[in-house]
């Protein structure tokens, strides 16, 4: 017997994201606590997160918390926690589009909700920002299927589809589409001078800005734009000076909003990209940055402006570092964005128990003092 907590848990791939997902049943109900057995969980703070089951950068080092909803119309309720090899901050306030299709495969595999025919289409309450979704994942003879043809960028192979249609993404953290007032935004940045940006939140906050006006081309390599330390703490002031006007307040310690390098595209989508997720250059992209940049793209005097080549808005493909991703957006007679669809893949890679060391948390999810 183990001195140790056995916690349950699976490993799951959504989207290009990679984390461990929980049931918040099995989680200790105080906050303070359950910070400190995800931190554990994952193995930070730590650069290698050796002593975790973190994959030593921010896109693996992910959780998910699932519950079924008591509220009418809704499903699930689906948890985000956002943590990071370095450091001891576990943030629950911005969403993950990538982490949050893997939510229904694993409620089903869990046994928290059973399969309703060939496909099941259940409705996710997302409680970092009670954004609303309804999730559809392949589950012939009741059972998950993650073998399929669907292909996403950032991923290798192909794998089943899910399918999610969000409902309600704007304003997401921020509170409105444009959460300063207006399209675009000249700030002052010390050490450099003006620069343009369009500061937005249609699912994930987000400031945005020509590669040009930065004295790059959004073209260049992951491992260039992460050795390029001017450039990133540029990037780094302006997102604390943007965040201001946003209303997000003081974000240094945050990890929003996320940071956005245009340009023109290059193979044939709507607008080429590189994200920072703020302080490492994304691999791919979020899913919910990509819902936030399309918008950008078919919005007069944003940034995207001038660059993004945009025709049926509800077939944009944003280009990224691995591949495109292709968002489908709902508009209504004016053109204004109302909805966004989008296909994910997601797989369980492993369940089981995560052990957590009895210094960090020696007792059952609703012994919560010891």
């Amino acid at each position: 017997m183990s001195a140790q907590t056995p916690v349950p848990a699976m490993l799951m791939r959504g989207g290009s994201s990679k984390g461990l997902f929980f049931a918040q049943s099995d989680l200790p109900a105080d906050e303070n606590l359950r910070n400190r057995v995800l931190l554990a969980a994952v193995g930070s703070p730590d650069p290698r997160q050796i002593d975790g089951a973190g994959g030593a950068h921010p896109l693996s080092s992910k959780v998910g918390i699932v519950s079924v909803s008591e509220r009418e119309g809704v499903d699930l309720e689906f948890l985000f926690a956002q943590l990071q090899p370095q450091n001891d901050i576990v943030d629950t306030k911005p969403n993950c589009g990538n982490m949050l299709a893997a939510a229904v495969p694993f409620a089903l595999e869990k046994g928290m909700v059973r399969a309703r025919g060939e496909e099941t289409t259940l409705r996710v309450l997302t409680l970092n920002t009670g954004m609303l979704s309804d999730i559809t994942v392949q589950t012939p003879g009741g059972v998950v299927c993650y073998e399929g043809s669907a292909k996403i960028d950032g991923v290798p192979g192909t794998s089943a589809p899910v399918l999610i249609r969000f409902l309600d993404t704007e304003g997401s953290v921020a509170g409105s589409l444009l959460p300063t007032g207006s399209i675009s935004d000249v700030f002052d940045i010390e050490g450099f001078g003006k620069l343009e940006a369009t500061c937005i939140d249609n699912g994930m906050p987000m400031v945005l800005v020509r590669a040009a006006d930065l004295d790059c081309t959004a073209y260049e390599g992951v491992a260039d734009l992460n050795s390029n330390e001017t450039l990133k703490a540029t990037l780094e002031k302006l997102r604390l000076i943007a965040a201001e006007k946003m209303g997000l307040g003081d974000v240094s310690a945050k990890n929003y909003p996320k940071m956005c390098l245009l340009n023109a595209p290059l193979h044939g989508g709507a607008v080429h990209t590189r994200c920072f997720i703020p302080h490492v250059c994304h691999e791919a992209i979020g899913v919910l940055a990509a819902v936030t940049i399309a918008t950008a793209c078919v919005m007069e005097n944003s940034v995207a402006d001038g660059l993004a080549a945009v025709g049926n808005p509800a077939s944009l493909s944003i280009e990224h570092p691995g591949g495109e991703f292709s968002v489908a957006l709902e508009t209504d007679a004016g053109g204004r964005v109302t909805g966004a669809a989008l296909i994910r893949t997601a797989r369980n890679i492993m369940r089981g128990e995560i052990m957590i060391p009895s210094r960090i948390w020696n007792g059952k999810p609703s012994d919560d003092t010891k």
